[in-house]
């Protein structure tokens, strides 16, 4: 769970800019592994992941916009603990296409049951339906990374 944040206490307010700030931290977190790999497969993938980040960050900044136009962000992601984006740990230059694949799979695995269990958290029934939608967005996302890897061909011998 992230450290600094009482789930009970959001508001919609807070929760969008809490929800803004995490698809931008994975979009750049997905910029960094695509300029680290070597792999233009990989690449590419990571290059993919950043457009479906950027495309959810624009429409809950959108979203944010028509609700709380002019009302100043309340949340700070910088101190928050994001244990579910993608992990800089798994990322080598010599990633292969399949393996930045699991990495982003993973993380969105680890992001659709964070939303999952902050809901547990959450007092106010807006919150509760956004973060029900967030893990629902999660899910397709690692769906459709499931289907894009399922797609490949089987993994050398000696790499996953």
């Amino acid at each position: 769970m992230a450290i600094g944040i009482d789930f009970s206490t959001l508001d919609l307010r807070s929760a969008l800019d809490f929800a803004i700030g995490n698809e931008e931290d994975a979009l750049l977190r997905y910029q960094e592994f695509a300029a680290r790999v070597r792999d233009p497969a990989a690449a590419r993938f990571f290059r993919f992941m950043i457009d479906n980040e950027s495309k959810h960050r624009r429409q809950l900044e959108a979203r944010r916009d028509v609700l709380f136009r002019h009302d100043p962000q309340r949340i700070d992601n910088s101190v928050v603990d994001k244990t579910w984006l993608p992990d800089p740990g798994e990322i080598d230059s010599e990633l292969s296409v399949r393996e930045a694949m699991e990495v982003a799979l993973r993380a969105e695995i680890r992001s659709g049951e964070f939303y999952a269990a902050a809901s547990a958290h959450v007092k106010d029934s807006d919150v509760r339906a956004l973060f029900e939608e967030l893990r629902e967005e999660e899910a397709e996302h690692e769906a459709e990374v499931r289907k894009i890897l399922a797609s490949l061909p089987p993994a050398p011998a000696g790499r996953v």
